[in-house]
């Protein structure tokens, strides 16, 4: 019995022994791991307008985010300027088709330079100058934007000048020569003439001899881009006769961004076989990409650059108030707010000055009478 029971002891010995280098070996692992991890540097980040939530402008925020990188067929873009669209104002309320899940990083066209390439890029490298569409992540230091939508700037053009022309005149450059096919000695009405589509509308209908552009804009909108229009008309005054006084035979195309009433005043301008062309919406399309490059040859500037803090800038662009294309500067410091905390002081300064007047203004009086009583009757 004893011979049977001693093998049985050496094996629970060996078990023992065994498992021990195996507890030791996983705990070196761990031990080495989190060692690592204590070592490896940080993740970089970027600051970036996060929409935290559908609908108003406290919902735009300036976050720090990890730093995208480039995958296959992908450039890192460092985004030099950006644009501002009704499109993002769209986002900003939730109002546009299959809406994003939140919170998104916002903007979807930028300029600057190149910063990485992914596998599989061969046309463009770091350093090149670029402008690009994105499908949103464009407000940011950072975005990382397929090959298909990266476009090269020309020497001379400014990022500013890439960002603002971009979106507008991709737009703009189909109404005019694919929807509207706009040809010389025609008269064509648009409204909204003051944004940034209508100017770039005006700009390339300059490259086509004899036509009458009419424009209805805001009256304070009139003297900045009254040589882009051949007639300008102020909007909400009745404009449907000042028209026909133009173009008694009618015109020949309505390029109408407004719709809701304007749409039937407009489709009654028509001459017979005219155009009404209510447009606003925007899809990127690959099989654009001759004629978006071309444009960055073609287009002159855009009239005003106008540079606000994000909700700013979007409540002027909501409410029409701009001239032109609104781009956004991410190397840009925000202007510093006046420091309530001073102006209250100096409020209460004033009020407590004020009590101190009107107190001495009371006692004076008084003070004037007890003297009179007190001085001798001879001395009158």
């Amino acid at each position: 019995m004893e011979e049977e029971n001693k093998p049985a002891s050496n094996e629970v010995v060996e078990d023992k022994n065994d498992t021990a280098p195996k507890e030791k070996t996983e705990n070196e692992v761990k031990e080495a791991a989190e060692a690592i991890e204590e070592q490896a540097p940080p993740a970089k980040e970027m600051k970036c307008v996060v929409l935290s939530s559908f609908g108003g402008l406290k919902s735009i925020k300036i976050q720090n985010k990890p730093e995208p990188t480039p995958g296959e067929g992908e450039v890192l873009i460092r985004v030099k300027a950006c644009g501002l669209n009704f499109l993002d104002v769209m986002l900003r309320q939730g109002v546009i088709d299959n809406p994003p899940k939140l919170p998104v990083i916002m903007g979807y066209e930028c300029a600057g330079e190149i910063e990485a390439v992914g596998e599989g890029v061969p046309d463009v490298q770091v350093g090149d100058r670029v402008a690009a569409f994105s499908d949103g992540k464009a407000w940011a230091e950072l975005v990382v934007v397929s090959t298909k939508f990266v476009y090269k700037l020309p020497p001379e053009m400014t990022f500013q000048d890439a960002a603002a022309m971009l979106m507008n005149f991709v737009v703009a450059y189909g109404l005019v020569f694919d929807t509207a096919c706009i040809r010389e000695n025609q008269t064509v009405l648009i409204h909204s003439a003051g944004g940034g589509v209508g100017l770039a509308v005006a700009q390339l209908i300059k490259t086509i001899p004899n036509v009458t552009l009419i424009g209805t804009a805001s009256k304070h909108k009139h003297e900045a881009i009254k040589n882009y229009y051949s007639h300008l008309i102020e909007r909400g005054a009745d404009y449907v006769q000042e028209v026909k006084k133009l173009a008694p035979s009618g015109v020949d195309i309505v390029l109408d961004c407004l719709c809701g009433e304007d749409s039937k005043k407009g489709y009654d301008l028509l001459k017979p076989m005219g155009r009404y062309i209510l447009y606003g919406t925007f899809q990127q399309d690959g099989d654009c990409k001759m004629r978006k490059s071309q444009l960055f040859t073609m287009a002159n500037k855009l009239l005003i650059l106008l540079m606000f803090r994000i909700p700013e800038a979007m409540q002027v662009l909501q409410e029409r108030k701009n001239i032109g294309k609104i781009t956004i500067d991410p190397a840009m410091e925000p202007k510093p707010k006046p420091v309530q905390v001073e102006s209250k002081k100096r409020k209460d300064s004033v009020k407590a000055d004020k009590k101190s007047e009107d107190k001495a203004k009371k006692t004076e009086p008084t003070q004037k009478v007890e003297e009179d009583k007190d001085t001798p009757a001879e001395a009158s």
